[in-house]
C-alpha cells in the first residue's frame, strides 16, 4: 500500500500553495520520477520541482528538494534533525519521533508509518552489512559520522519499529565548562600529574566530552593512544595513535575486540592509553597497563557513582576470568587507580562535576574505607595531600 504522502513526509513545504497533502503528492511524484531516470542530483531535482510547481516561492522548493534528497542519500524525514546541530539523540517509537536537544528530550511533529520506517532501517543496516529482520530484530549499528543506532522491529517492538540514533555530536569544550575554577584546576593538575583516573556517569551525561576536555591538558611531547568502540575523541593532541575496535562481520568473523587493541597498545611504545570506555573483559589489561609504567592513563565507566563506577570495574574483570579471586581484582584496581571523576546531567540539561573521589592503595570500595572525597556537590573539599 502506498504510504500517505502528509504522513511520510511532513517535512514537505509548508509555505507552498495548496495543501500539505498536495504539496507532499507532488514532492513524491518528483521523488519518483528521480528514482526512474536515475537523475538525483539537487540542481535536476530542483529543476522538476520548478517545472511541476511553478509558483512556489525560492524558500518552498529549496525544502522540498532537499526532502527528495534524503529519500536517497539520507534517513529520509529523520535526516533533517540529524543534520540539526543542537540534537544529540532521534527516537523512533513506532510512529512517533522524538530528539534530545540539550539535555532535554521533546517531541517532534513528525510520524514515520511502517513503510518509511523500513526505508529508514535499510539505510542504516545496508552499509554496516548487518543483518534485522523478524528473525533477528534487534541490530547495532554505528555509523560513518561516529553516531550509533539502535534498532528493535516487530515482533518484540509491539507499536512498530524502535530506532535509537544517538549522534556524535562531541562539541569543543573545556574542563571549565564542566566545574568551578577550583574544580577544573584539579583536574587539570590531576591529569598533569600523571594520575590514573576514571570518568564515571549515566547514559549521555558528557563522560566522553569530559574525557576530551581533561586531554586537553597531556603534555605535548606524550605519544597518546586511544582505543574506542566507537571513535568519538577529538584530542587536538600532536601526537595520537586511533584505534577502534570491529565488530564480527554477518559470518561471525572478523572481530577485533577492544582488550585485543589494549594488549596490541602496550607495543606500540605509549605514554598515555585512553579507553574511550570500559565495558568488558579488557579492564583487567588496561589495570596492568596502569600498574605497568602508563601512569596518567584515562577511561570512562558508565555508573550512578564513584562506588558504584569501582564496583562495575570489579564485575568486569571477573567476568573477564571467573577464576580471579575478588581480592586480587580490588588490591590490582586500588593500586591502578588514582581518582575516580564523576559527572552528571542536571534536570535542565547542564552537565556538571559532581564529585571526584581519591582511591587509596588500601580501598575497599565495599566498605568505603581507603575512598577520600575531594570533591562533593560540585565543591572542593581539601588538598591534595590525600591524593
Amino acid at each position: 500500500m502506498r504510504p500517505d504522502p502528509a504522513r511520510s513526509h511532513p517535512a514537505a513545504p509548508v509555505d507552498a500553495p495548496g495543501s500539505g497533502e498536495a504539496a507532499g503528492e507532488l514532492v513524491e511524484s518528483v521523488a519518483g520520477a528521480a528514482l526512474a531516470s536515475g537523475r538525483v542530483s539537487r540542481s535536476e531535482v530542483s529543476a522538476a520541482l520548478r517545472r511541476v510547481a511553478p509558483l512556489w516561492p525560492a524558500g518552498a522548493v529549496r525544502q522540498a528538494t532537499d526532502v527528495v534528497l534524503h529519500r536517497f542519500e539520507g534517513l529520509g524525514v529523520l535526516q533533517a534533525l540529524l543534520d540539526d546541530p543542537t540534537v544529540s539523540e532521534v527516537m523512533v517509537n513506532g510512529e512517533a519521533v522524538w530528539v534530545e536537544r540539550q539535555g532535554r528530550v521533546e517531541p517532534t511533529p513528525l510520524r514515520l508509518d511502517a513503510v518509511e520506517a523500513q526505508r529508514v532501517v535499510e539505510r542504516l543496516v545496508g552499509p554496516a552489512g548487518v543483518r534485522v529482520d523478524r528473525a533477528s530484530p534487534i541490530a547495532d549499528v554505528h555509523l560513518p559520522d561516529g553516531s550509533r543506532a539502535n534498532i528493535v522491529l516487530p515482533p518484540l517492538a509491539l507499536d512498530g519499529a524502535c530506532i535509537t540514533i544517538r549522534r556524535f555530536v562531541l562539541r569543543e569544550a573545556s574542563l571549565a565548562d564542566f566545574a568551578s575554577p577550583p574544580v577544573a584546576e584539579l583536574l587539570a593538575d590531576a591529569v598533569r600529574r600523571r594520575c590514573n583516573l576514571v570518568v564515571s556517569g549515566g547514559t549521555g551525561s558528557g563522560k566522553t566530552t569530559l574525557l576530551n576536555a581533561l586531554a586537553a591538558h597531556l603534555g605535548p611531547g606524550e605519544r597518546i593512544v586511544t582505543i574506542e568502540d566507537t571513535a568519538e575523541l577529538r584530542l587536538g593532541h600532536p601526537h595520537v595513535v586511533r584505534l577502534q575496535s570491529r565488530r564480527p562481520n554477518t559470518e561471525g568473523v572478523g572481530e577485533v575486540t577492544i582488550r585485543a587493541l589494549v594488549r596490541t597498545a602496550l607495543r606500540m611504545r605509549p605514554d598515555r592509553i585512553l579507553v574511550g570506555e570500559a565495558r568488558g573483559d579488557e579492564v583487567m589489561d588496561m589495570v596492568q597497563a596502569m600498574n605497568s609504567g602508563h601512569e596518567g592513563s584515562m577511561s570512562t565507566c558508565h555508573a550512578n557513582s564513584p562506588r558504584d563506577a569501582l564496583r562495575r570495574l570489579e564485575a568486569l574483570a571477573l567476568l573477564g576470568d571467573a577464576a580471579r579471586s575478588p581480592v586480587f581484582v580490588r588490591d590490582q584496581l586500588a593500586a591502578a587507580l588514582r581518582l575516580v571523576v564523576h559527572v552528571a546531567r542536571a534536570e535542565d540539561g547542564e552537565r556538571r562535576v559532581r564529585e571526584v573521589i581519591a582511591v587509596g592503595a588500601d580501598a575497599d570500595w565495599q566498605t568505603g574505607s581507603g575512598l577520600h572525597p575531594l570533591v562533593r556537590a560540585g565543591v572542593v573539599l581539601g588538598g591534595d595531600g590525600r591524593w
